[in-house]
């Protein structure tokens, strides 16, 4: 059996923003360092930082009166950030650069008398949070089938942002479908969708076209765009698999297999993907070979507060 190990894959800039904050806040601040939610989508990640003084909570009410607070990399709504300075609460905001950036696209649209449709997944803390900083009416949904059933007040004023982390294919058939039914709706590129989501499925589909028989995509259950990943595969054909680490790899899927796939989600650190290389190549994979693929080289600025010090 070999591998073709998936490039790029794993952590993004926006990720890797997410965690230095709170790194540096606890080397600035000292434990406990509150986070609302968790800081990525990656149990492994969550574990270590716990391990280490942080406390990932639910609600706002959870944090000591003071406290220093980190809201996640899929940002938060005004609500949330109103709520922490009434409770006087020393906020960062760890809120990933491209989805602040659908925030104000989404509400310059809503300035403009725009019905804003937010293309996501209802309950998602990206979707939750989007919605949240938009001051008027969304409409969240995520099929062509509710483009289809979907009711407006005025058909010549709508517009649309999107969840950072659907896949493309996904993306595009929703907003043509939109544009089909509601010609005079507006809304950015495909282009503006996050850089990393974008290359880490063209990766996949590159893999693909190459006739993997088994595709196995490292990122947590919870995680979006590794889900998306993990469809991306199964759609082409290919067996896949979504798994938090190696000890969830079974030999079962590997019978009668040539060639495995391996990549991992925006959120998954590149050890977790180092260990499951290792466990497979304990089960029979004699090569492993990574594939040639866009140079990621997007590096997003930490919040003032933690540059000063």
């Amino acid at each position: 059996m070999e591998v073709r190990l998936a490039n790029p894959r794993g952590f993004c800039a926006g990720v890797d923003r997410a965690i230095e904050i709170v790194e540096r806040a606890l080397e600035l601040h000292g434990a406990p360092v509150y986070v609302l939610h968790e800081i990525v989508h990656n149990r492994h990640v969550v574990d270590d930082l716990a391990s280490r003084g942080v406390k990932f909570v639910d609600a706002l009410e959870e944090v000591p009166a003071g406290s220093v607070t980190i809201f996640s990399a899929h940002g938060v709504s005004d609500e949330v950030v109103a709520t922490a300075k009434a409770r006087g609460l020393s906020i960062i905001d760890a809120t990933c650069p491209l989805v602040t950036k659908v925030h104000q696209q989404a509400q310059r649209y809503h300035d403009k008398g725009r019905h804003v449709i937010l293309i996501g997944h209802p309950g998602h803390p990206e979707v939750e949070g989007t919605r949240g900083r938009i001051e008027g009416p969304v409409t969240v949904l995520s099929t062509v089938d509710e483009v289809n059933a979907l009711q407006v007040v005025d058909e010549n004023r709508l517009a649309y942002v999107t969840q950072t982390t659907l896949s493309i294919d996904d993306t595009r058939e929703v907003i043509d479908a939109l544009v089909r039914r509601f010609p005079s709706i507006q809304g950015p590129e495909l282009k503006d969708i996050c850089y990393a989501t974008q290359n880490r499925q063209n990766a996949v589909k590159r893999m693909t076209d190459e006739g993997i028989d088994v595709l196995i995509v490292i990122g947590s259950k919870n995680s979006s765009n590794s889900n998306r990943l993990a469809e991306l595969g199964t759609r082409s054909g290919v067996r896949s698999y979504l798994i938090d680490d190696a000890s969830e790899i079974r030999p079962s899927w590997l019978v009668t297999t040539k060639k495995i796939g391996v990549t991992a989600g925006a959120s998954a650190p590149e050890g977790l993907v180092q260990e499951v290389i290792e466990r497979l190549r304990e089960l029979g994979v004699s090569d492993v070979r990574e594939m040639a693929g866009e140079v990621e080289t997007t590096v997003f600025r930490l919040p003032d507060e933690l540059l000063q010090r």
